[in-house]
């Protein structure tokens, strides 16, 4: 799926459109830094019956939602030094619950201990608007 021209206005509709494919597993979601992936992954936290999402768990590194059929963890893994660091909180027991949906920001510093994506969404900033791919993996 592909959504070009997004903005503020146009984000809830693309985030519902979203919501409706996005299956439990591990999401990958890429873009460079302020590309949008925080406030695109809170709205289809709604979307999916998230009340009130945080922002970004930059710091806390995971933000943790429950809904009544399905539990979401959005990790941002910006601040991790080395990617053994998440053993420290334990990623494996957030990874292997059943019906969970796992939307990773910068997968890529912590990968070398991450099993692969089930799926991709990727953000671009292009003259102030968005693009935003999702497609899953194999």
């Amino acid at each position: 799926m592909v959504f070009n021209n997004v903005d503020l206005k146009t984000l809830p509709e693309v985030a519902s459109q979203l919501a409706k494919v996005i299956q439990p597993g591990i999401i990958n979601v890429l873009g460079d830094m302020a590309a949008g992936k925080t406030t695109t992954i809170s709205q289809i936290l709604k979307c999916l019956g998230v009340e009130n999402p945080d922002g970004s768990p930059t710091y806390s590194l995971v933000n943790e939602y429950e809904t009544s059929n399905v539990t979401i963890y959005h990790f941002d893994l910006y601040r991790l030094n080395t990617a053994e660091e998440l053993y420290d909180i334990g990623i494996e027991n957030y990874l292997d619950k059943p019906n969970t949906i796992v939307f990773i920001e910068w997968f890529e510093n912590g990968e070398s201990v991450l099993p692969p994506a089930d799926a991709i969404m990727q953000i671009q900033e292009i003259d102030g608007k968005r693009r935003i791919e999702y497609r899953t993996q194999g």
